[in-house]
């Protein structure tokens, strides 16, 4: 994190992690193990800021821990809202290391979607991240940073209210959840903790391309719900939409999928699908995608295509889109349409992108320019 302090902040850390570090700075074990537990409902429950606050931990402690730790969040650099309520923040962890959080509120929800990477290997043809190169993958911290930052945005605290605008967490913004497996894994496991941020397994979904080797284990290391990025019935098209399916095909994913632990038909498996104008949204693609899933308990969501600067796509015609719909749906399939959240502010599916060290060079230079004129004679 990139706070004033250069001491190590304890966001992020499970109550085993607390224990250890404490016991690290010389604690005896037992008093290590009471101090975890306070810490850990101090920081994850009641989302607090500052050790002085701790008011259950006493005076002598609550000075020893702030000269040697912060709780700093990562650093929001923007915040923007769109007129439908949608939030983004682009956050900072560290020079060069900024990443992207929305959070999309609905009548009954609140949805989270994480980053897990600043940039992206898989170069997706339709995506606006697989455009920024991958700078390195969040750590554990990082990523429980992204929803106590949008806590305290909301005001979302305590963790155990009954009523939360946070509901959901979907591990779908900028990166490739399945290729930072063990930060994301360690990091889900502090927001579904019952004495962490308390958020139901059922609640929180990871999406993959399709990192096949990955699946069982996130499966039966993670348990959450799974979404997987389709967008193609057919390999030659997918091979050019997601190239990771050169390395894992159609057939080897959908095996994986067949096989995701805990598949049922009350926990289906999402697969994404967005709407691409002549390349993936004919009704011969719909009948492939029928074909393809059969079997699978799932739902397929349809995500009208998010334009975005240099994009080399167009959106379906949304009489097509309704016409792909319907077969899938004659098939048997939930395919719900998604309604686009916060495009004017390039918050939607795909349109994720920290661009802000050119957006700086760009004021820079705006700003360079306008003094260069003040300076001009008349």
């Amino acid at each position: 994190m990139s706070g004033a302090s250069d001491h190590a902040s304890l966001i992020g850390s499970g109550r085993k992690q607390l224990q250890e570090i404490l016991a690290g700075e010389g604690i005896a074990a037992k008093e290590a193990q009471m101090r975890a537990r306070q810490l850990q409902n101090w920081i994850h429950v009641h989302g607090a800021r500052d050790f002085a606050h701790m008011t259950s931990l006493v005076k002598g402690f609550r000075a020893f821990m702030t000269e040697r730790f912060t709780l700093a969040r990562p650093d929001i650099v923007t915040e923007q809202i769109s007129a439908d309520g949608t939030r983004k923040w682009l956050l900072r962890a560290g020079p060069g290391i900024e990443f992207e959080t929305v959070f999309i509120p609905d009548a009954h929800r609140g949805t989270l979607c994480v980053s897990s990477q600043v940039g992206c290997t898989l170069n997706c043809r339709f995506c606006h991240t697989g455009t920024q190169k991958l700078v390195r993958n969040l750590t554990q911290a990082e990523i429980v940073g992204q929803v106590m930052v949008a806590r305290d945005a909301l005001g979302d605290w305590p963790s155990t209210a009954a009523r939360r605008q946070i509901t959901n967490v979907v591990m779908m913004g900028m990166g490739e959840p399945l290729y930072n497996f063990e930060n994301v894994k360690d990091a889900l496991a502090i927001v579904t903790d019952g004495d962490g941020l308390a958020l139901s397994r059922r609640r929180v979904t990871v999406s993959t391309a399709g990192v096949v080797p990955m699946i069982p284990r996130a499966g039966a290391e993670i348990g959450s719900a799974l979404a997987i990025s389709l967008h193609a019935a057919r390999d030659d098209v997918r091979d050019v939409l997601v190239p990771l399916n050169r390395k894992y095909p159609l057939a080897e994913l959908m095996e994986a999928a067949r096989a995701y632990p805990g598949l049922s038909n009350s926990r289906r498996i999402t697969f994404e699908y967005v709407m691409l104008k002549d390349v993936n949204d004919s009704l011969a693609d719909a009948r492939d995608l029928v074909r393809l899933v059969r079997g699978i308990p799932t739902k397929i969501n349809l995500i009208p295509f998010n334009p975005w600067p240099g994009a080399p796509y167009e959106c379906s015609p949304w009489e097509r889109i309704e016409k792909f719909a319907e077969i899938v749906n004659r098939a048997g399939y939930a395919s719900p349409v998604r309604t686009p959240r916060g495009r004017d502010i390039m918050a939607a599916c795909g349109q994720l992108k920290s661009e802000s060290v050119r957006e700086r060079a760009s004021a820079r230079h705006a700003q360079m320019r306008s003094a260069e004129l003040a300076r001009m004679p008349g």
